[in-house]
């Protein structure tokens, strides 16, 4: 059984994919896991692999959710996005991180939030 804090998490991960999907993206993976982290959302926009951190809260009381988003949870994607990249096949392609803030239904969507770079 889940617990309500999983319950709205999953919730808030399925608004943000339909909400990329009416954008035009692709969702090729979810909740990718590995030893070293996750990734919520992998997607397609044209050539580019976009993933994403999808951040939920019922209310913004104490802060936008996407503020939740630090450097270790920054590692713990690309990390777990290096994994993803290492076992897939294909020609290399450019990516992106995104982050998804999801409160009461709203959703902002912050393209290029943080990147690999400083890892």
């Amino acid at each position: 059984m889940k617990h309500a804090r999983q319950r709205l998490g999953d919730a808030g991960e399925a608004a943000a994919a339909a909400f990329l999907e009416a954008a035009g993206y692709l969702i090729i993976a979810r909740n990718h896991r590995c030893r070293r982290g996750e990734v919520d959302l992998i997607a397609e926009q044209g050539e580019i692999l976009v993933f994403v951190e999808v951040r939920t809260r019922e209310t913004a009381a104490f802060g936008g959710p996407e503020e939740t988003v630090n450097f270790r949870k920054q590692q713990r994607v690309v990390a777990a996005a290096q994994d993803y990249l290492m076992r897939r096949r294909g020609p290399p392609r450019g990516a992106r991180f995104d982050v998804i803030a999801v409160v009461s239904g709203q959703i902002a969507h912050y393209p290029n939030a943080f990147d690999a770079g400083r890892y």
